[in-house]
């Protein structure tokens, strides 16, 4: 199911592992004094191209992170691979949150902080070079790995698409 260049994809309940990329404690005042709750956002993925991200509010941590985790597994997206690395360099934006997300050579490792890394990992990217720029915030952030991810087009697809081969998609 393709909408809006977003590939969804149902989740299989075995596969995937979770990574809590935030918690943070927020807190309602109420006459009687402050009322703390708490927000999580979470990160799940096979490995292996498909990945989510879900976020959680409850009053207990556990609860908040279960809560994501459902989250999370709602909103499923398949990423192309090549070779371990993203296909194309692109930029994601959400809000204040920017990031650029570069293929690398094997062996690279995965050069992204935070919850970049966490995204980018449980998708199964093993060797990418990747740059968070604006807004630190974690949930800014993922958002605009998930919008640089879901932008990648697949080189197989291109290489059919322009009538080549896949070797001339990237040696021109």
């Amino acid at each position: 199911m393709i909408k809006n260049n977003v590939r969804a994809v149902k989740a299989s309940e075995t596969d995937l592992k979770e990574r809590v990329v935030a918690i943070k404690r927020v807190a309602k005042v109420v006459k009687g004094g402050r009322r703390f709750s708490f927000s999580a956002i979470v990160v799940v993925g096979d490995g292996n191209g498909t990945v989510g991200y879900g976020l959680g509010k409850a009053n207990e941590v556990t609860d908040a992170i279960a809560k994501g985790i459902d989250d999370a597994k709602k909103n499923l997206v398949k990423v192309p691979l090549y070779h371990h690395t993203v296909p194309h360099a692109i930029e994601g934006k959400y809000s204040g949150g920017f990031v650029l997300v570069k293929p690398a050579a094997p062996g690279t490792g995965v050069l992204a902080g935070g919850a970049m890394r966490a995204v980018l990992e449980s998708a199964g990217i093993k060797d990418v070079l990747a740059k968070s720029k604006g807004s630190s915030n974690p949930h800014n952030v993922v958002k605009a790995t998930f919008d640089a991810l879901s932008k990648m087009r697949d080189p197989l697809v291109v290489a059919k698409q322009r009538g080549i081969s896949l070797s001339k998609v990237f040696n021109g």
